[in-house]
């Protein structure tokens, strides 16, 4: 093969069910296979055209669920599979990593996303070097001192303490989070394949102000109507070459310009700023000139932060609901934030933006435009 450019040919991805929901019984590999065969089976493209799966995921400890993924949903099976773990940028840098292996010259066509469960991850235990009862822990270091590691909830309250981004500024988001995803259910149903009977993000909901100042606080500011839920889901986009492009008739995208960038990791909220700068920097686009933007709302806070830092044109952030409307996936979060940018970009010579942070200070950005 030669280099040459990449083309995404088709998005599309689950409902996004909070955990312990319709989707508490299915495994990550489960999750993410119906979603693979419906995208290919909209695309035209056959499973033995498919050279490789790449899936991020943040919670499964290993196995390579990738590779399960590939088997159950009839991929050939010299498709290996690879999973990679960038926590919550992983989804998105799944989809990089495939733009990246289409334009060196290394596959044609690659299937890039994430898959999560919250409901089936593993239970985490360290063995006791002392020989004594192996140690239960729920997260495991993403710094290596406890000062640059802070719990996510303290970290996005430090973020709105040091912006001066209010309760009601963060109520304020998610309520409009959850009103514009309600808006938008209708188009939305396109994007979404049915898993379990469940063809529509269930945890969108009317929040108001009222039920939004009741909730309970996580820390300082943040509390559980500002800060999105765990949640199970699975998205995924399909790259291939120009050449193949070329006979599709579905609707194209190309990436213009993507990078993971790290950042302080005791505000790891805000380490897409850079990203996000760079990203436009490479593109010569200013943020006037972005069709939509999907940014991701693990916390109202942060996703204020992120917009006021870079000048992002708030009418334009995530028009139909955020991660607060849906729930936070980990490792599917990113390629989610993809799908939905996809769609928003209706028209050929759009562009939109998408951007997440990560637990450790990082922070992945891509500029997309609609080609076709």
């Amino acid at each position: 093969m030669t280099g040459g450019g990449a083309v995404i040919v088709g998005t599309l991805r689950s409902a996004v069910v909070p955990r312990h929901g319709a989707f508490d019984r299915l495994e990550i590999h489960q999750l993410a296979a119906p979603v693979i065969s419906t995208l290919l089976a909209q695309t035209g493209i056959a499973a033995w055209e498919v050279d490789e799966l790449i899936l991020g995921n943040a919670l499964g400890a290993g196995g390579n669920p990738a590779r399960l993924a590939a088997l159950q949903a009839g991929l050939p099976k010299l498709v290996g599979g690879l999973t990679i773990d960038r926590q919550c940028c992983s989804g998105m840098d799944a989809v990089l990593l495939a733009d990246a292996l289409i334009r060196a010259g290394r596959c044609e066509v690659v299937i890039a996303g994430g898959a999560e469960s919250y409901s089936r991850r593993p239970m985490r235990l360290r063995t006791d070097p002392e020989g004594g009862p192996a140690i239960p822990y729920d997260q495991p270091p993403f710094a290596p001192s406890p000062e640059q590691d802070p719990l996510m909830p303290d970290a996005a309250d430090r973020i709105a303490r040091e912006m001066n981004i209010s309760r009601q500024d963060q109520d304020d988001w998610a309520v409009t989070s959850h009103a514009r995803a309600q808006a938008a259910v209708t188009r939305l149903h396109d994007e979404i394949t049915v898993i379990n009977g469940v063809a529509a993000d269930p945890f969108t909901r009317p929040l108001t102000q009222r039920l939004a100042a009741r909730a309970p606080v996580l820390s300082g500011t943040v509390t559980k109507a500002n800060t999105a839920v765990a949640a199970d889901a699975a998205a995924f986009c399909l790259l291939v070459s120009e050449r193949i492009a070329k006979r599709l008739s579905t609707p194209h995208w190309r990436i213009l310009s993507g990078m993971t960038l790290g950042d302080d990791p005791s505000l790891p909220g805000i380490a897409p700023v850079a990203a996000i700068r760079e990203t436009l920097a490479a593109t010569g686009l200013t943020p006037d000139r972005l069709h939509a933007i999907e940014m991701m709302e693990a916390f109202a806070a942060q996703a204020i932060a992120c917009a006021r830092m870079t000048d992002l044109p708030a009418d334009r952030i995530n028009p139909g609901g955020g991660a607060l409307a849906r729930g936070h996936p980990i490792g599917a979060s990113g390629a989610i934030n993809l799908v939905r940018l996809a769609r928003e970009l209706e028209s050929p010579g759009q562009t939109g933006l998408a951007a997440i942070a990560a637990a450790g200070g990082l922070g992945t950005a891509v500029v997309m435009e609609r080609i076709g």
